[in-house]
């Protein structure tokens, strides 16, 4: 057996269905290697050892007794710090929130209890999401496992770095304007934003109300689906959510990809905003791959890529000043400096540009849409830089804003990463797929054939 770290969710199901292993002793292990090398990499903000052992054993007994749920039982999952564990405080990484304690479980929480998963821990990420490597916040910033040096990505970056670094299998983070995909890619992960609606968010802190997702963040494209697939599901008490009757996510993992059209979305890169050599040398890759893998690839073009971020930059605004309004005037100090400054910023929007951006929303979605109706999937970039130093904020805000997904969580199509390359210097390169609305099974799908004739998903980083 492999390093018990690196075990993926159909390898921990098969050695606990043969006795080689049980969660008690998974747990165990990697509570061990958490101590180790969490220190320098600062992924936890809260991490209940006995609770988790707890859930190991109620699991461990279930398997012994023939009872196993899904395919995630008694596999651990982390959880992004704004997403909700009934009696264990939300802080958003924030001073706002320290006193915060969860009332009940989130609704993705709830159902990674019914598949009988191990609820592992709370992890790191950007003030509410939004407030960047701030230096001024109640917990250590996460860092990246291929090199601390440099940042892991946001907002979800603890769950990023945790997976990445094999401190846990599987984790969950939420999705504004790329807050899963974006540590994704600078991880070297699978990260993936569904469909708007077909995940809930009830429990999680909200952003942007009509931005926001949950999404799962894994170390191969099956199990990112398995986790999706858990946590996906219509529910009433979301008024964002909907009643899809979506594919399964791994339904057709299995399958080749001749005969499928491809549409590479150059212009993102090449002329909205130039992407570093190597990335778009990578990307050259990804599309020869798919290519000889049967796929059919040609270039396409969307909207200018301007265009969708004016539209996700105003919303962002002015949802988010809608949540934190209150705060923002009666507890500024109690911000981060980059928090608090982009919250302000809200304020400035008025509802007629608010409005507007909702109305030029809906003609995105459609453009979109047009081209999907013509290809099966678009390859896309995902970051146009890999990840700069933690420690250099002229670079950080030079490059922070040079990415290719926010454009889909203004038009709600689901977006997968996946890792493409390495940099010389040895960081993540990614790519990124989007698919039609509620068909993240052809999303996955693409995905997975490039796995499977690649070998970037299995490169670990040496902690």
């Amino acid at each position: 057996m492999t390093e018990l770290h690196w075990l993926g969710v159909r390898e921990l199901a098969r050695a606990y269905a043969t006795r080689r292993l049980s969660p008690v002793e998974l747990v165990q292990a990697l509570l061990r290697r958490i101590e180790r090398h969490d220190p320098a990499l600062n992924s936890f903000i809260r991490l209940d050892a006995e609770d988790i052992l707890a859930q190991a054993r109620e699991a461990e007994r279930a398997i012994m007794a023939g009872r196993c749920l899904s395919p995630l039982h008694g596999v651990p999952v982390g959880l992004k710090d704004m997403i909700d564990v009934a009696g264990v405080p939300t802080t958003c990484h924030s001073k706002i929130m320290l006193d915060h304690v969860a009332p009940s479980d989130a609704a993705v929480v709830g159902k990674l209890r019914q598949a009988g998963a191990i609820v592992f821990g709370k992890l790191a990420c950007q003030e509410f999401g939004w407030g960047g490597h701030s230096w001024d916040l109640p917990f250590p910033l996460a860092r990246n496992p291929w090199n601390r040096d440099h940042h892991p990505g946001g907002s979800s970056s603890g769950s990023a770095a945790a997976v990445a670094a094999g401190f846990l299998p599987l984790a969950l983070g939420t999705d504004s304007g790329g807050s899963v995909r974006n540590p994704a890619s600078s991880c070297g992960l699978v990260g993936v934003k569904a469909t708007y609606g077909l995940v809930s968010r009830r429990g999680a802190f909200p952003l942007a109300y009509t931005l926001d997702h949950i999404g799962p963040l894994a170390r191969s494209v099956e199990d990112a689906a398995l986790l999706l697939d858990a946590i996906a599901g219509h529910d009433a008490l979301d008024p964002g959510s909907a009643p899809s009757a979506a594919r399964s996510a791994t339904a057709d993992l299995h399958r080749d990809i001749a005969g499928l059209h491809i549409g590479f979305v150059r212009h993102f890169h090449e002329q909205d905003m130039i992407a570093d050599p190597e990335m778009a040398a990578a990307l050259e890759q990804v599309a020869d791959t798919l290519r000889r893998e049967g796929a059919a690839v040609a270039d396409c073009r969307l909207p200018p890529l301007r265009e969708f971020a004016g539209v996700n930059r105003t919303i962002l605004l002015a949802e988010a000043w809608a949540v934190h309004a209150p705060w923002i005037r009666h507890r500024p100090e109690d911000y981060g400096r980059i928090m608090r400054s982009r919250a302000m910023a809200g304020a400035f929007i008025s509802g007629g540009d608010y409005v507007q951006a909702q109305r030029r929303r809906l003609e995105l979605i459609a453009a979109v849409d047009d081209v999907l109706r013509k290809v099966d999937v678009l390859l896309i970039a995902s970051a146009m830089d890999p990840p700069c130093r933690i420690d250099d904020p002229v670079e950080e805000a030079r490059t922070y804003a040079r990415q290719a997904r926010l454009p889909f969580n203004v038009t709600g199509h689901p977006a997968a990463v996946a890792m493409c390359g390495l940099t010389r210097s040895g960081l993540p390169l990614s790519a990124q797929f989007v698919g039609p609305a509620f068909d993240e099974t052809t999303v996955m799908r693409v995905v997975a054939a490039y796995e499977r004739v690649t070998d970037w998903h299995t490169r670990r980083p040496q902690l």
